[in-house]
């Protein structure tokens, strides 16, 4: 049951994350689609996930 929770927590600040992050890039159109493939990336890869979410982001499109 705490795994759970643990993994809910880790979720929710990832989306959070992701969140924050796209309401300071919106003038950069460089913005992070928030789906449940790019909410887990981050949730298990934490800021260097968002990270590489940014750089892919910018030099793949």
């Amino acid at each position: 049951m705490f795994k759970i929770f643990k993994l809910i927590k880790k979720l929710l600040i990832a989306a959070f994350l992701i969140y924050g992050y796209n309401v300071l890039a919106q003038p950069l159109n460089l913005i992070i689609p928030l789906n449940i493939l790019s909410i887990s990336y981050v949730g298990i890869f934490g800021v260097p996930g968002l990270l590489s979410l940014i750089i892919i982001l910018m030099f793949g499109f």
